[in-house]
């Protein structure tokens, strides 16, 4: 079909009226020019504060999302909420000295009243946190937080970046400040970010390497490991891309984490437990210690999660069979001192067992009682009785980890016994005795002498103290029910996995948007 002609009643005032706003007639006119430049200045005005206008629209937009909801106190415990308030504070004296010494930069130093770059400059402790502020409802700081995110985190940077820890801290930290907020500009830093870490599984097994330059994608793994990969880092990115994945619909950050399973399960030991590092050209795993701890932990946390955050449907059970073996596994390492019987967790090198467990390794009994929930009432009571066994480490030292505090959480979710709320209280009150200072939180280079370092880790915010605030939260928020947390306690929403690997749906979408958007008032106290 031809182009539609205009009608010579619509030509002739179309024609009339362009005639008048044409320089030529108006140079004939003073008073049309004139008319015409103001005119002109105030349409520009106009389109200007439309724009401005609809950037604070946006802006309010997302206040709005800033979650409506709060925990009703009178509906709970007035020693939770006590309890909950404390940690609370704790966190606005972190955040605060964060924001004062070391704003957009990776970690607080307090003794020096500085910031240093732990992760090239990545705004680490910020994107860390923005999921605590979210879910403790410091909105203005959260809203401080998001504008750093949306006008000053660059990934454009001549850095060497760990894929593991960029991934956990800055992939899962921005997914889960996305499925909390819904505001996209999370979304789209957290999609930027993963296109560059892409390159470091190009490798010839499709196991990726550890450390990739984010600016022009060089990838390689440490000298130290000889050239090979790291179990941990290659095998614990699988939530927070196909999270990615879901949210985009784009499925090549999903494809890359899981083609890393597949290449694993096809010689997966008959007990589950793979040596700490693998060969990116083969795919197969070196002779190097099995760990529970460092370099090992996170590898079998994230087959039980990946399960869990696929709604445990038949897509996902192979993840929950690979775990299933690797907890028998497990089962062969677990020894007991004397004569107190505490429980640990023993590395092993070929047929030798060494009587050591780092703290990393105290995630474990909130793994086991997770998992718990997957078995058969008797296997399931006596994996949760192994998860309630005290267990012991042999540091000195303490940098405001997590993961005992993680496993104190998980335990009373899933046996409600007021006993782990009370250890939790205890290990937040020695945090207040012994790592409080002015400027933010340090961690103890000794136990027995107090001597403190020059550190405020990011985990203490995105972590312990989160943590902590749920341990004295009701478990209906936060519910475990329809939401995974990352190893960087970062809350994902659960997806359901369907068979041909393409549809997703939310679990409690619904039910988040109402707590999110259903009431008009906010609670700041709890």
């Amino acid at each position: 079909m031809g182009k539609k002609s205009l009608s010579s009643s619509s030509q002739s005032w179309w024609w009339r009226g362009w005639r008048y706003l044409h320089p030529q007639h108006n140079l004939r006119s003073p008073q049309l020019l004139t008319l015409f430049i103001i005119s002109f200045v105030a349409l520009t005005w106009l389109l200007s504060g439309l724009e401005s206008l609809s950037v604070e629209h946006q802006l309010e937009n997302v206040k709005k999302n800033i979650r409506s909801w709060s925990i009703v106190e009178e509906e709970d415990d007035p020693l939770n909420v006590e309890r909950r308030r404390a940690v609370k504070e704790a966190m606005i004296h972190a955040w605060t000295c964060y924001e004062m010494y070391a704003w957009g930069r990776d970690e607080l130093q307090p003794q020096t009243r500085d910031g240093v770059d732990s992760f090239g400059g990545l705004g680490a402790t910020l994107v860390d946190s923005l999921d605590t502020l979210y879910i403790m409802g410091l909105d203005e700081q959260f809203q401080r937080a998001r504008e750093w995110v949306a006008k000053s985190l660059n990934f454009n940077k001549n850095y060497e970046a760990s894929v593991f820890e960029t991934t956990i801290r800055v992939i899962g930290g921005l997914l889960s400040a996305y499925d909390l907020s819904d505001d996209k500009v999370f979304l789209e830093k957290a999609r930027d970010i993963a296109d560059r870490l892409l390159p470091a599984w190009n490798t010839p097994s499709g196991i990726p390497y550890n450390i990739i330059n984010l600016r022009y994608g060089d990838a390689r793994n440490p000298r130290w490991t000889g050239g090979k990969s790291i179990l941990a880092d290659a095998g614990s990115e699988q939530l927070e891309f196909i999270a990615l994945s879901q949210r985009t619909n784009d499925p090549k950050y999903q494809q890359k984490v899981e083609y890393v399973i597949e290449e694993l399960h096809k010689t997966f030991p008959a007990d589950g437990l793979l040596p700490i590092y693998i060969d990116p050209h083969t795919g197969i795993t070196s002779y190097s210690k099995i760990s529970f701890g460092a370099m090992g932990d996170s590898f079998y946390e994230y087959l039980l999660k990946a399960w869990i955050q696929g709604n445990k449907t038949e897509s996902v059970t192979h993840y929950r069979e690979m775990w299933e073996t690797s907890m028998k596994g497990l089962k062969s390492l677990i020894r007991k001192t004397t004569p107190s019987s505490y429980a640990y967790i023993c590395e092993k090198t070929g047929s030798s067992l060494s009587d050591k467990m780092d703290e990393l390794a105290c995630f474990a009994p909130g793994m086991l009682a997770l998992g718990s929930t997957g078995y058969g009432p008797d296997e399931a009571e006596k994996f949760l009785s192994l998860a309630e066994e005290d267990m012991t480490v042999g540091t000195s030292w303490s940098i405001l980890r997590p993961e005992t505090v993680e496993s104190l959480f998980y335990l009373w979710r899933l046996t409600g016994n007021k006993t782990y709320q009370e250890w939790g209280w205890n290990i937040f009150q020695a945090f207040e005795k012994n790592s409080r200072v002015d400027t933010g939180y340090s961690g103890l280079k000794d136990v027995s002498s107090g001597e403190k370092d020059n550190m405020m880790q990011s985990f203490f915010l995105a972590e312990t103290l989160k943590y902590l605030y749920l341990l004295f939260s009701p478990p209906s928020f936060i519910s475990l029910d329809e939401w995974v947390f990352n190893t960087e306690a970062h809350p994902l929403r659960i997806a359901t996995r369907h068979a041909n690997g393409e549809t997703y749906s939310t679990i409690g979408q619904d039910r988040l948007q109402e707590r999110f958007h259903g009431r008009k008032g906010r609670s700041g106290s709890n």
